[in-house]
C-alpha cells in the first residue's frame, strides 16, 4: 500500500501507511534531570509547520465504520501501563474514531497531561504511541472544531499542539510511533516526532534527509509508497499489514522489549549525546559525549553493569 506525503503552502503534509507496516523508533531531544554544561548545549530545533486537512490517499483502505460518535472524551486517549514481561512499557492509544483521531482541544489536553506525567515517572522505560482506530493514525488538526474558533483562539491552539509535539520529542525515554494507518498534517508531525531521525515539518525533515530532498517533498506534495518513505529516512520499518490491522503496534512492542533490558541512565544520556551532538560540529559533539558519559560514572547502574559482566549474569538496572 502507499505512503503519501502531501503539502499545503510551506508545510509538510501526510504519510499514509495504508496496508504497509510503518514503524519509527524515536529518540528524545533533552532528558529531564540530565544537563550539559551551558557551553556545550546544542541549538534547539524550532517548531514545525504542518498542513491542515484530511485527504484520503488513493488505493488505501478506508477507515472501518461502526464506531459510535458518542465516545466519551475521557476515552479519546487511553494510557496503558503494560505488566509482566512488558513492565516499563507505556502505550498511548489515540481513540477518536468519529473524528479520524484528529487533534482536538480535548485530545491535546489529554496528551499534554499524559506526557507531563510520564516525564518524571522513573518506572517508564519505553513509550509507544499508536491508534486504536483501524485505518487511521491521526488526521491532523480537527478542522471542524477549528472552524468554530475565533481568530484569537487559533494561534494559541496551534502553539499548544506544537508544544505537545515538542514535549513528546523531548521525553527522556525511547518512544515508538506505531503507524497503522493514515497520518496527515499534524498527525504526521506527531508520528515523526517519535522517529529515531526525528523527521518532519519544515525543521525536522531537512535534518533527517537533507535540505534539497526535503524541499522537493514539501513543495511537490509527492506520494511515496512505504519502501520509498523508508529509503529517504521518513520511517524505520516497512512490512506487510496483518489481518488485525495492528502490525505496526506489534513491531513497536517488539522494539520496546529490546529496549527494556538496557540501562535507563545510559539510554537517556546516549540520546542526549546523539541529539545534541548532531546539531554541532564534531569537536563539540565529542565534548558533549564526554560530558554525558561523565554523568554515568557515579551511578549505581554503572557499577551494576560492571558487576554483572564480572559475574556473567544479566544486569539488574534500577535507573539509579
Amino acid at each position: 500500500m502507499a505512503a503519501a506525503v502531501a503539502a499545503a503552502p510551506g508545510a509538510l503534509g501526510a504519510l499514509h501507511a495504508g496496508g504497509a507496516r510503518l514503524v519509527a523508533a524515536c529518540s528524545a531531544r533533552l532528558c529531564p534531570g540530565l544537563r550539559l554544561p551551558s557551553s556545550l548545549a546544542g541549538r534547539r530545533v524550532g517548531p514545525a509547520i504542518w498542513a491542515q486537512g484530511w485527504v484520503p490517499a488513493a488505493g488505501g483502505p478506508a477507515p472501518k465504520r461502526g464506531y459510535s460518535s458518542e465516545t466519551k472524551t475521557e476515552d479519546e486517549l487511553r494510557v496503558r501501563h503494560l505488566e509482566e514481561e512488558n513492565r516499563g512499557i507505556v502505550v498511548l492509544g489515540i481513540n477518536r474514531a468519529y473524528g479520524k483521531n484528529a487533534l482536538s482541544k480535548n485530545l491535546i489536553k489529554m496528551l499534554s497531561k499524559a506526557v507531563d506525567a510520564l516525564k518524571s515517572d522513573k518506572k517508564v522505560r519505553t513509550i509507544i504511541i499508536r491508534s486504536e482506530v483501524p485505518g487511521i493514525f491521526c488526521a491532523g488538526a480537527d478542522l471542524k472544531e477549528r472552524a468554530k474558533m475565533s481568530s484569537s483562539e487559533v494561534g494559541p491552539f496551534v502553539s499548544k499542539i506544537r508544544a505537545v509535539i515538542n514535549d513528546i520529542a523531548n521525553l527522556p525515554v525511547p518512544t515508538i510511533a506505531a503507524i497503522d494507518g493514515l497520518a496527515l498534517g499534524g498527525g504526521l508531525e506527531l508520528a515523526l516526532a517519535c522517529d529515531i531521525r526525528v523527521a518532519g515539518g519544515t525543521q525536522r525533515l531537512p535534518r533527517a534527509i537533507g535540505m534539497s530532498l526535503a524541499k522537493e517533498l514539501i513543495f511537490s506534495a509527492r506520494v511515496l509508497d512505504g519502501q520509498e518513505a523508508k529509503a529517504v529516512g521518513l520511517i524505520s520499518h516497512v512490512l506487510e499489514q496483518n489481518q488485525e490491522g495492528d502490525a505496526a503496534y506489534r513491531k513497536a512492542l517488539d522494539l520496546a522489549r529490546e529496549f527494556l533490558p538496557q540501562g535507563p541512565v545510559a539510554m537517556r544520556v546516549a540520546k542526549l549525546a546523539i541529539n545534541q551532538g548532531m546539531e554541532v560540529d564534531l569537536v563539540t559533539g565529542l565534548a558533549i559525549e564526554e560530558a554525558c558519559y561523565a554523568q554515568t560514572i557515579p551511578t549505581k547502574d554503572r557499577l551494576e553493569g560492571l558487576l554483572a559482566f564480572k559475574e556473567k549474569r544479566p544486569p539488574r538496572y534500577k535507573g539509579e
